[in-house]
């Protein structure tokens, strides 16, 4: 039999579980949690050997949730993954209002100056590098402050541009796509991105790894690229059984998150570090991503 007192014990059950979920979602997950997420792949065309790499996504630095202290446990942990080749998918600029404590570009980037790999440390630039930047938008065309401290940095970043990484049978292409969404224009968002003219700089037979801030460009993806490497949708930022209510993408949650595989070629959508939006993150731990290739 149903009492009044089980019903307020039900509702002061739901109210107790209501402000645990909350807090967990601002204040533990987003600030304090951070794994890395491992995905093993044999990706079409892909003949340069084994290939470890370490990929870092949307830090949207700024207190209290990404805090330098924050930024350097997150490179700490990165290097010791021991990765081949260290990307980062852009978006360092804080993407929400409630930063209590803003970092500059300036101040971050020497940061990421100590992350380590063999093959080196290569960069692309997010929607929110763009957005943060009114010179830019200007402009319309960078580069961007973000960009200028990175490479003050010594961390190359690819604006439309290939490079050919190892040698021989170990030679593979790493090209990296302007951002998707970079000017605001008309009442929407215009592109920098030029995917015909990057991979037009590759030449002869050796694979290609394509670095892609937005997944929205995947299904334009030649076949000829053997890995999509994107981040920007923070798989949705909440994440329950696979599904997440609201995604920043055209197709939803079709590449929110994870490895999509789709006519024979592979993307990977790494879930980032941290929050655009609201700071908030519930079933979508921060983490460094480890793609492995075979």
């Amino acid at each position: 039999m149903i009492t009044r007192r089980g019903i307020l014990k039900g509702l002061l059950g739901m109210i107790l579980a209501g402000l645990f979920t909350s807090a967990y979602a601002f204040f533990v997950e987003p600030a304090l949690r951070l794994r890395v997420k491992r995905w093993i792949i044999k990706p079409h065309g892909w003949a340069a050997g084994p290939l470890k790499i370490a990929v870092i996504g949307d830090l949207h630095v700024g207190g209290p949730w990404v805090t330098l202290d924050r930024l350097e446990r997150v490179v700490a942990r990165t290097n010791a993954l021991g990765a081949d080749l260290t990307v980062f998918l852009g978006d360092l600029e804080a993407g929400h209002r409630f930063v209590q404590e803003v970092i500059l570009p300036e101040d971050a980037a020497p940061v990421l100056a100590r992350l380590r790999a063999p093959l080196g440390v290569y960069a692309i630039l997010g929607n929110n590098d763009w957005w943060h930047d009114r010179d830019a938008q200007s402009r319309g065309a960078g580069p961007t402050r973000v960009q200028l401290a990175l490479e003050q940095a010594s961390i190359p970043v690819l604006e439309n541009r290939a490079i050919r990484i190892g040698e021989g049978a170990q030679a593979f292409w790493l090209a990296g796509l302007g951002d998707q969404l970079a000017l605001a224009r008309d009442g929407g968002w215009k592109g920098v991105d030029d995917l015909q003219g990057t991979l037009e700089q590759v030449n002869g037979k050796a694979p290609i790894i394509l670095l892609a801030h937005e997944p929205d460009i995947f299904p334009q993806v030649p076949k000829r690229v053997s890995l999509t490497l994107s981040g920007h949708t923070h798989g949705g930022q909440v994440r329950l059984m696979g599904w997440s209510p609201v995604v920043p993408s055209r197709f939803g949650n079709r590449n929110a998150y994870g490895h999509v595989q789709e006519d024979g070629r592979d993307l990977i959508v790494t879930g980032g570090i941290g929050c655009s939006i609201l700071p908030v993150r519930f079933g979508v731990v921060p983490e460094i991503t480890l793609v492995e290739l075979q």
